[in-house]
């Protein structure tokens, strides 16, 4: 959970400094950081895939992750979801400036906190092996989010930390109580496979180097770990004959 109250913690912080700086950090300034924390991101990402122990599972995973990501339209659905919620809770009465504000900041910080392959690999890293490192550079990402969203949106956004708290909270735990049933190389792999798609959030989200659905990927996560399984059952079963 320290990655999360972390990450609770940035998003507070940059929405308070957003409301009291305003608009005075320069657009130019926001890249350069945004730039940078892609380009850590990426080497990150590299970092966590040398940890397999065959590239192979990796490999599949991500393939067979991708075909049923976008089977599913994972990202699509996700982009739909966002749309939906802000076009929803966004409708502000005349004379209700300053409400409308209120609500759009809350609910664009939160979609945008919260929807992410980021929040989830982060969760269910820091469940599974206790490091928070995914969700400290998350944690960095959203504190300057929230600094520019406050700028404009006001203190609206300072209050999507609670579902940030709510809901990588609970992924957090959801992994750890799955912790006995996962082996250290369905780990290994798993962690590996979330770092192909770490440098995808590099390279799409953060770097725009190429648009990458990264959300299509998601399901890679769990078929790692399914793939040591059944070659572990298969091996058993081999050498037993």
């Amino acid at each position: 959970m320290i990655g999360t109250i972390i990450n609770f913690a940035a998003v507070i912080v940059g929405s308070l400094l957003g409301n009291f700086l305003g608009a005075r950090l320069s657009e130019k300034l926001r890249q350069t950081v945004i730039s940078g924390l892609g380009l850590f991101t990426l080497v990150l990402g590299v970092q966590m895939f040398l940890n397999t122990k065959n590239a192979l599972i990796v490999l599949g995973s991500v393939l067979i992750g991708a075909l049923l990501g976008e089977w599913w339209q994972i990202e699509a659905g996700l982009e739909k979801l966002g749309a939906w919620l802000e076009k929803k809770f966004s409708r502000g009465e005349a004379g209700a400036k300053d409400q409308e504000n209120f609500i759009k900041g809350f609910l664009t910080a939160s979609l945008v906190f919260c929807i992410g392959p980021m929040a989830i690999l982060g969760s269910i890293q820091d469940g599974l092996t206790g490091k928070f490192d995914l969700l400290a550079v998350k944690s960095t990402l959203d504190g300057f989010a929230s600094l520019a969203f406050a700028s404009s949106l006001g203190l609206g956004v300072a209050f999507s930390a609670l579902p940030v708290l709510v809901y990588q909270g609970a992924l957090t735990l959801m992994a750890r109580q799955l912790q006995p049933l996962m082996s250290e190389a369905m780990i290994a792999e798993m962690t590996a496979t979330g770092g192909v798609l770490l440098v995808g959030i590099a390279i799409s989200g953060l770097l725009e180097i190429k648009k990458i659905r990264v959300g299509n990927f998601l399901p890679a996560l769990v078929i790692a770990p399914l793939l040591v399984a059944l070659l572990t059952w298969w091996g058993s079963v081999n050498g037993a004959h």
